[in-house]
């Protein structure tokens, strides 16, 4: 067996789970990214900001086809973000105003076209509520490795629309998973800051920060101001 050339997808077309379960009465001209952590109070609401933060500086109102989530798989429904994670935000510049916490539902796994989670029990819980998300659920670290050794030059061009580019990358991850295992067990993981102090929660927030980088500047082909 020969590993997939680097940076080529499964095909220029969608699978059958892809048009059947995913994206059925959603509109065909935006792509959900669902971050899910356990509580949805530190990870997973720092991740989803900065997402959202990395996409506006690189894109403004280009970047308004995609659309950012999150929620926890014991989410604390209607709770705040953690004070911590919100300084964490505010140290990156992203806004942590309006935050409301979710418990992961079915609906949210049905509806995402990405799923990014924070450590691997996380990604098993997802892939195990079925909804074929097998195929577009990763752990955030998993992803990030994956990105890295897809060639951007085999994507489409912003330019096709960034909703596109996006499929085409996760069809291209997914088509690279087997082969780019991760060097241990725990190089996929983002550990739990939740009760720790604030220099733990900035070390998170570096650690996410560091995973999000390049995979929004794959995503939108624009890479981080200097």
């Amino acid at each position: 067996m020969t590993a997939p050339e680097a940076g080529r997808g499964i095909g220029n077309g969608e699978s059958a789970a892809e048009i059947t379960t995913t994206f059925v009465g959603l509109p065909r001209d935006s792509f959900r990214i669902l971050h899910v952590s356990t509580g949805n109070v530190c990870r997973s609401p720092i991740t989803e900001r900065l997402t959202r933060h990395f996409v506006a500086q690189r894109l403004g109102v280009l970047g308004g086809g995609l659309i950012v989530e999150s929620a926890g798989t014991w989410g604390h429904e209607g709770a705040p973000m953690e004070s911590n994670a919100e300084t964490v935000l505010a140290d990156f510049g992203a806004d942590a105003s309006d935050f409301v916490g979710r418990e992961l539902l079915d609906e949210h796994v049905i509806r995402a076209d990405l799923v990014l989670t924070a450590t691997r029990d996380h990604r098993a819980q997802v892939i195990s509520m079925g909804h074929s998300a097998g195929l577009r659920t990763f752990t955030l670290k998993e992803f990030t490795r994956l990105v890295k050794a897809i060639d951007p030059a085999t994507l489409p061009a912003l330019e096709e629309g960034v909703v596109f580019r996006a499929r085409a990358l996760v069809r291209a991850a997914a088509a690279l998973r087997g082969w780019l295992l991760a060097p241990t067990a725990e190089a996929d993981e983002v550990y739990d800051p939740y009760g720790a102090p604030l220099t733990f929660f900035r070390s998170v927030g570096d650690e996410i920060h560091e995973a999000l980088d390049p995979v929004v500047t794959v995503l939108t082909g624009v890479p981080a101001r200097a």
